[in-house]
């Protein structure tokens, strides 16, 4: 993980599925802990599943709240 990591957490948009288009950041943890039970998928999609779905997991979803919007400023 890398502060990067958590920066496209806040803005990238999920690219399928039933929550396609939804900031990964914003998905719900039910949805994350389906993909841990049957699988991420590959590629750096996955990779930031599994972290988003750990950072839920854990209750720390707080910690991207500084991190919101600064994608815009730059």
């Amino acid at each position: 993980m890398t502060p990067a990591d958590l920066e496209r957490l806040v803005t990238r948009s999920m690219p399928f599925g039933k929550y396609k288009g939804r900031l990964i950041a914003d998905l719900p943890g039910h949805y994350l802990n389906w993909f841990a039970r049957e699988g991420f998928p590959d590629g750096e999609i996955g990779r930031l599943l599994a972290l988003m779905q750990e950072i839920d997991h854990n209750g720390l979803k707080d910690l991207l709240t500084p991190l919101r919007g600064q994608g815009a400023e730059r």
